[in-house]
Formats: C-alpha cells, sequence, structure tokens
C-alpha cells in the first residue's frame, strides 16, 4: 500500500511540476506570439474606426490592413516591442450628381508595448519643424 502512495504521489509531483513548467512560458507577458495578437486588435479597431463615417458627409472608407509589424527592442524591459500597423485608404466620395472620385493612401501607426500596462501605447508622430 505505502508503495502505491509513494509512486501516486511521485506521479502528482511530475504533473504539478509540468504543469507549473507550462504556465510559466505561457503566462509571459512579453513575448512576441502574446503582443503581436494584441497589435492586431488595435488594427482592427483601427480599421472599424476608421470606416465608421458619418453619411451625411457622403464619404466612404475602406481601410486594408497592408501589414504589421512588431520588432523586439533588447534591454528595455518596460518597453520591450515596437510595432506599426500599416494600412492602405481608398476614399470614395460622391457629389450631389452622384459622381465618385476616389482617393487611395497609405497611412502607418506607430505604437510601443508597454510591459507594466500590458498593452500597445500609440506614439505621436513629432511635428514637421515651421
Amino acid at each position: 500500500m505505502r508503495h502505491g502512495a509513494g509512486v501516486g504521489g511521485l506521479i502528482l509531483g511530475a504533473a504539478l511540476a509540468v504543469a507549473t513548467g507550462c504556465w510559466g512560458r505561457g503566462g509571459q507577458t512579453s513575448g512576441r506570439d502574446v503582443v503581436t495578437p494584441l497589435l492586431q486588435q488595435e488594427a482592427e479597431a483601427l480599421k472599424r474606426d476608421g470606416e465608421r463615417l458619418d453619411p451625411v458627409l457622403r464619404v466612404k472608407a475602406t481601410w486594408t490592413i497592408a501589414g504589421i509589424d512588431v520588432t523586439e527592442r533588447p534591454g528595455d524591459p518596460d518597453q520591450p516591442w515596437t510595432g506599426a500597423i500599416r494600412f492602405r485608404i481608398r476614399s470614395e466620395m460622391r457629389d450631389e450628381q452622384g459622381v465618385a472620385t476616389a482617393d487611395e493612401f497609405d497611412r502607418r501607426f506607430d505604437y510601443v508595448y508597454n510591459a507594466s500596462l500590458k498593452r500597445w501605447i500609440f506614439q505621436l508622430q513629432p511635428s514637421p519643424a515651421p
């Protein structure tokens, strides 16, 4: 009997060690596999908000995600990642006669990942010098 309990305890201990090891790897807050989906969510929110325009303006915008870039910043534990979301935006406007004009342009949004907040923070571009 006693031998069986020892084997059961050994199996339970091994299972806990494996579970703890997996939890430690999965619980990382700064791994690329963790931060990239968060930046993808930011891109989806920008797309959704960018395409939601006032119909009175008669402008329709289509935001296409052209790319999401995530770059590691070694040696910076507070902001270990930078990210960029690139869009191709097509805007179409109709005048009073119903004639449509379209314009396409690229837009980039830069972010930095804040490790303590566990989220991406939008980075404003500096204003051009006058």
